[in-house]
């Protein structure tokens, strides 16, 4: 292929035929290099791609021939090869101001559950073998002491998430017959898991017992018959029905069940194992609250409010514990082992409760003084607005956050952050929306949230400051 004139090459519409074969192209130095990186499968394939769709650009008059000179292809070749190769799952930094945010992977890692992974994943590992014995192991075994002393449960078993928990409970004590449930714990959480539709999933008929606001003891006892496995709480954490309300706690419950031979079981959602009011943050139950009160069996999340990977936790009585162990549905549910080893690393932490602030994220960022957000959005407000300058305002704001979305969504957290707001009067929404793309397609990118005509940024969660401010420049070149 030969080279045109600058002046023509700048000025003269490509032909097909002035694309190079492909096998031209991959023996050009740079298309070589990459090869002998990638491979020729990958690179060949990405050559291919690229070839036919400058053919479909020329049949339509649409290439220059300096598209088709040798370093232009070879650099759209390169930039095709790494954009194939970039993962889809993306580190972002979390301006949404929600701490535990559902879409944003819920509670962060701990450094010890990173450095547990790392230890155990490149290499075979005690998943299900008994160093003591030699034999085969369970793999509940690896954390089954670790919750019961944290909980003072006899027992407990784990699967990979608490809707899983959940379902795996309820086919195990009480498919083919009737779950009580009051009608105002009927919850519905994302993705429209609905508490009816996991009964049936289950096996198991339900038996509403109550009214939205109001159930009574007497609701419960009334409701069971021979046909009843078990009685059953759901902890609304998603939402609060206030006035005119009465409830039945598991003190006043366990016993009705316990007279009929019924286990009660108890669904905690998010779930935590410390009292959170200590730093004042809102009480949750916990686990060891509710089997104190005489739960049998209680359900929670490991990677919400407990800052753990995303698992759901089974505790209570032995005899009930190993019939969810033992149910057919469970090998279908239970955790891998990346993560039952951040799992335990997570739990060992709380065998150090006064140190929890500093070694969980999740209780850090949900702890963080206001003082020192405040500071950061002082720190940061020049730079932004000198990168957004002139179309757009920075004002620092006080701001209430939310504990989670899915968790806690009503429970808010004072906090600071920067207000943007755009200058020009007309097209308020288009610019603010481009904004928030250009903020979204950053290296890495920031996500915020836009209301009142504003995007707003709270700071909370912002651990990775230098990097915010090192992608302001290319922020500044998508928004001219």
């Amino acid at each position: 292929m030969a080279a045109p004139e600058e002046s023509v090459v700048h000025g003269s519409k490509a032909a097909p035929k002035d694309l190079p074969s492909i096998d031209k192209l991959l023996r050009l130095p740079p298309v070589v290099a990459l090869l002998a990186e990638h491979g020729h499968t990958l690179v060949a394939n990405e050559a291919r791609s690229l070839l036919d769709g400058l053919r479909v650009r020329a049949l339509a008059q649409e290439l220059t021939l300096a598209e088709v000179q040798p370093e232009p292809l070879q650099q759209a070749l390169s930039a095709r090869v790494a954009a194939r190769l970039r993962s889809n799952m993306r580190a972002v930094i979390n301006l949404t101001g929600t701490v535990i945010h559902t879409n944003l992977g819920r509670a962060l890692l701990a450094d010890a559950a990173l450095q547990q992974l790392l230890a155990l994943m490149a290499g075979p590992n005690n998943l299900e073998y008994d160093l003591a014995s030699g034999g085969r192991g369970d793999r509940d075994d690896l954390i089954e002491d670790l919750l019961c002393e944290l909980t003072g449960a006899e027992a407990a078993t784990v699967v990979n998430n608490n809707a899983a928990a959940v379902l795996l409970s309820i086919a195990a004590l009480g498919r083919g017959k009737e779950v009580i449930v009051s009608r105002g714990e009927l919850v519905e959480i994302g993705g429209a898991f609905r508490m009816p539709d996991v009964m049936a999933s289950a096996g198991a008929t339900l038996v509403e017992v109550g009214t939205t606001n109001r159930t009574h003891p007497r609701d419960y006892e009334s409701a069971i018959t021979p046909q009843t496995a078990m009685l059953m709480k759901v902890h609304t954490s998603n939402y609060v029905v206030q006035g005119f309300t009465a409830a039945v706690d598991e003190v006043t419950l366990a016993p009705i069940a316990h007279a009929k031979g019924l286990p009660l079981v108890t669904d905690l959602g998010c779930g935590a194992l410390v009292d959170l009011s200590q730093w004042g943050l809102p009480k949750e139950p916990l686990p060891q609250e509710m089997l104190a009160a005489g739960c049998d069996v209680v359900t929670f999340s490991g990677d919400k409010l407990l800052g753990g990977p995303q698992a759901g936790l089974i505790v209570g009585s032995r005899d009930y514990v190993q019939r969810i162990r033992k149910f057919p549905m469970k090998r279908a549910l239970r955790m891998s082992k990346l993560p039952m080893a951040a799992l335990e690393a997570t739990l060992r932490l709380y065998l150090r409760p006064e140190r929890l602030t500093l070694d969980l994220p999740t209780l850090r960022l949900l702890t963080r003084p206001l003082a020192d957000i405040e500071a950061q959005a002082a720190r940061l407000a020049p730079a932004l607005s000198r990168a957004l300058a002139p179309r757009f305002a920075v004002s620092i704001k006080a701001m209430l956050g939310q504990i989670g979305s899915g968790s806690l969504p009503i429970e808010r957290l004072p906090s600071a952050g920067l207000a943007i707001a755009p200058l020009a009067p007309k097209g308020r929404g288009r610019a603010l929306d481009e904004l928030a793309s250009a903020l979204r397609a950053l290296p890495l990118p920031v996500i915020g949230r836009i209301a009142e005509d504003q995007l707003w940024l709270d700071l909370r969660c912002l651990e990775q400051e230098p990097a915010m401010l090192g992608q302001l420049d290319r922020l500044q070149q998508a928004l001219r």
